[in-house]
């Protein structure tokens, strides 16, 4: 009993230089993947989440949920459109996203912060106040040409002032991945850039993707080849040579972005790990992948 005391009291030890480095700064969280299927692992995330404020951190979290949207489409007969590689978005399926987005997960995850006796909020132009300010977002096609995605959009800007009265007030900001352009027209976002633009826009300590993969592999067939630490030049050479392929592009690039603006560390953990947001952290080695500028 004494030797697993002394053992917790030398992990506390070891989280205290970091929780007095990180007290009053922001970390901006993005949680997606399968992670969201799994309640057990989303409980044990928002824990996290809920420790970092405790302990003094202005966590915001931001989420996506395509699956979820995608199972909300099916069960409505609507066949998804792809522009390469993006989900097109119509006025149908900008309702069922925004409904899945800022109604259901949203509230979700709100409510298990609150269960678990934190406080939380979400920021949306359906629950409180819109926070996300986004434009239209177009693709070039591969003879030059504009691809339209419908009502797809890229953020901005930002509320910076209502995150700062949120966090402020000691409440923990829940985004959906859901912004309004300049008329105050819904905008289906990319949940991994918007974060990226928050962390930039907030020059956050810190910017994490929660997701089901635990970070960056030279080989994703082999475990052993997790880089625990990179920075950006190697992770432009990695995309280069198509390492860094797929989903992994535009959360890595928008990384890039958000370090070249000013914030601190990435960082890219394995949500389903029991408490890796705070491993990540709070120890000394951490447990995912740390990009660095």
């Amino acid at each position: 009993m004494v030797d697993e005391a002394i053992r917790k009291a030398g992990v506390l030890i070891e989280a205290l230089g970091w929780i007095r480095r990180f007290r009053d700064r922001y970390v901006v969280i993005k949680l997606g993947g399968s992670t969201l299927e799994n309640p057990d692992s989303v409980r044990a995330f928002l824990t996290d989440v809920l420790f970092l404020e405790t302990v003094g951190m202005r966590p915001v979290l931001i989420h996506g949920g395509g699956k979820d949207i995608s199972k909300a489409m099916e069960k409505a007969g609507i066949e998804p459109r792809w522009v390469n590689g993006r989900r097109y978005t119509d006025e149908a399926t900008l309702d069922i996203a925004a409904r899945v987005l800022c109604g259901e997960i949203c509230k979700g995850l709100v409510d298990e912060i609150n269960r678990q006796g934190g406080r939380a909020i979400g920021l949306s132009y359906l629950t409180t106040t819109n926070c996300l300010i986004g434009e239209k977002l177009t693709l070039k096609g591969e003879q030059g040409e504009d691809l339209d995605l419908g009502y797809v959009g890229q953020v901005n800007n930002i509320d910076v002032g209502l995150i700062e009265r949120t966090t402020s007030a000691g409440l923990i900001p829940v985004i959906p991945s859901i912004a309004l352009d300049g008329t105050g027209h819904r905008l289906n976002v990319n949940a991994d850039t918007a974060a990226a633009a928050v962390a930039r826009i907030l020059r956050a300590e810190k910017l994490m993707f929660v997701s089901d993969v635990p970070g960056i592999f030279l080989d994703k067939n082999d475990p052993s080849t997790l880089l625990s630490h990179v920075d950006v030049k190697r992770c432009r050479e990695l995309i280069a040579d198509g390492t860094i392929a797929a989903g992994m592009v535009p959360k890595v690039e928008a990384s890039l972005e958000a370090l070249e603006a000013g914030v601190d560390k990435i960082h890219i953990v394995d949500g389903r790990m029991p408490h890796s947001v705070l491993l990540e952290v709070y120890s000394d080695k951490g447990i995912g992948t740390e990009i660095v500028k």
